[in-house]
């Protein structure tokens, strides 16, 4: 049977809860009326306490929720509290309601544990994020993984249950050969390289070039259960032959030090026992840097030879420089200190054929002078073109470029700048045409747009530089065009309207051009009509 859409095992259902509601309002003492309804769902961590007869385990009838309820319930806190360590004994804790920040009955998803993580006091739990600490989120450390304490792993959205020990988060790279205490050498702001680890409180102290090395060249690593292990104790260091080769192979015993020392390997001790200036050949400039064996091969048994530069080094220029049969000393354009920059100086330049003035001063040697992978002096031309490319050779006439010579025409202080007189062509440059560059008559497209040159033979005809804007309305002979335009002004300032059929006078002289003078469409360009024109008073009234 169904009562108003329910059954009756429904209604029965409804009728008892109703009963048991009422008879908890009639035994409870003047209970006020909105107690008598929860606020709300319970959050999730709280929702097995849901039901009318679970409220007593966090409320006290008439009174507020107390702490001692919360307390006995989160035992992990309470332990804390007594014990005066973390964020809940603190001072800006302390003494607080437990519901003042754990609030509830905000429905099953609302988060009782929440604050402002960008501005959370991590100190106020004990532990202060120092270095790099402050820049990582909560969650990199809060993760059940590093959870230590017993009782709260396997707990989820907890922030308890960690300790301040490096390796209780970190991986030990050391795997156990340093210890634990990580922070003797390691600190807050970066891992490597270690800012607290002083090698000269070791066995082996770092001098010279020993301070300069990168620490893997000595502390090798290894495959150590099934790890990469850099190794940092243990490492012998007796013997300069412990980690360096003895290129002498015994023959001046296994005491380096005699010799060398860690400012460098190639600066032999000056002791008295061994002196190259007393060899007559001191060591200068990059020869002092030149390793030993460079020079002394044969194991020092061979008596060197050092006059000359060639005696050592090879003639890097051919001969190219050989006077008569002996090869030009490398002294008079090298020193010791370097093979480059030259001592050839510019004044030494100008005595030879080819002065270096204008641009060509700007000009770095190898430009001219390393045309192949070796520098060439010898067999460098003087003309323009044998370095620079003539792009003009199939198209200037020969009386105005005589012998390919560049200079008729340009400065070799710079390119652009022209010199040309263009009166000697028979076209004299007037007005506008002063001001335009060579490349602006003279570089023109062809039919398949290609830039060609055009200098002998080329037309005077207005019409082959500008565009015929007047549709063939007075010719094209540059007679025609001179008697309107001038060289200055495109504008037609040469026209005289009283020259015509139509001389203006009266009201016609303030008339504007185009009110007489339309304009009008052909061949899909605009131009103005100038002729032929009505002459008859209604044609344009």
């Amino acid at each position: 049977m169904k009562l108003r859409g329910i059954t009756l095992v429904q209604w029965k259902a409804r009728a008892l809860r109703l009963c048991t509601a009422l008879l908890l309002f009639l035994l409870l003492p003047d209970p006020p009326l909105s107690a008598q309804l929860s606020p709300g769902e319970l959050a999730e961590p709280h929702k097995h306490l849901e039901g009318i007869s679970n409220c007593t385990k966090c409320h006290v009838l008439r009174q507020k929720v107390s702490n001692e309820k919360c307390l006995a319930c989160h035992t992990e806190i309470d332990s804390r509290v007594k014990a005066g360590r973390g964020y809940h004994s603190s001072n800006d804790v302390k003494g607080n309601e437990c519901a003042s920040c754990h609030n509830d009955h905000h429905g099953r998803k609302f988060e009782m544990i929440r604050f402002d993580e960008n501005n959370f006091n991590h100190g106020l739990t004990g532990y202060d994020l120092n270095g790099k600490h402050g820049q990582i989120d909560c969650s990199q450390c809060h993760k059940e993984e590093f959870i230590r304490e017993t009782d709260l792993k396997g707990r989820t959205g907890t922030y308890l249950g960690l300790d301040q020990e490096c390796l209780s988060c970190h991986i030990d790279h050391h795997q156990g050969t340093l210890g634990e205490k990580c922070n003797a050498c390691h600190d807050f702001n970066q891992f490597r390289p270690a800012p607290g680890f002083n090698h000269d409180q070791t066995t082996f102290p770092l001098k010279g070039q020993h301070r300069q090395v990168a620490c893997i060249k000595c502390h090798k690593k290894e495959l150590r259960n099934r790890q990469e292990l850099q190794i940092f104790k243990g490492v012998d260091h007796k013997n300069c032959t412990d980690c360096h080769r003895d290129v002498h192979e015994g023959r001046f015993g296994q005491n380096c030090t005699k010799c060398h020392s860690e400012l460098s390997f190639h600066q032999i001790r000056n002791t008295g026992d061994f002196n190259h200036t007393a060899t007559g050949f001191p060591l200068k400039g990059k020869h002092a840097s030149v390793t030993c064996t460079a020079c002394h091969k044969n194991g020092y048994s061979v008596k060197l030879r050092y006059d000359r530069c060639t005696d050592c080094h090879q003639d890097y220029h051919l001969k190219q420089f050989v006077t008569g049969a002996q090869v030009t000393d490398c002294r008079q354009c090298h020193t010791e200190n370097s093979f480059s920059p030259a001592l050839y100086t510019i004044e030494q330049h100008n005595q030879l054929p080819f002065a270096l003035t204008g641009a060509h001063l700007a000009v770095p040697c190898f430009d001219c002078h390393r045309k192949t992978e070796r520098w060439e002096f010898r067999k460098i031309g003087i003309n323009c073109n044998d370095c620079h490319e003539d792009i003009h050779a199939r198209y200037l006439d020969k009386k105005y470029y005589p012998e390919n010579n560049c200079t008729t025409c340009h400065q070799d202080s710079r390119w652009s700048e022209i010199s040309f007189n263009h009166s000697l062509t028979g076209y004299i440059l007037e007005g506008t045409h002063k001001e335009q560059s060579c490349r602006a008559c003279h570089f023109k497209p062809d039919e398949q747009g290609q830039v060609v040159q055009r200098f002998s033979q080329l037309s005077t005809r207005c019409l082959e530089c500008h565009r015929e804007v007047h549709h063939d309305q007075f010719g094209t002979e540059p007679a025609l065009c001179l008697k309107c335009h001038d060289y200055f002004d495109w504008k037609a300032g040469l026209f005289n309207h009283n020259q015509t059929a139509f001389p203006l006078d009266g009201k016609h002289q303030d008339v504007a051009c185009g009110k007489c003078h339309p304009k009008e469409i052909e061949g899909g360009e605009i131009f103005v009509r100038y002729k032929p024109l009505s002459k008859q008073c209604e044609s344009c009234h």
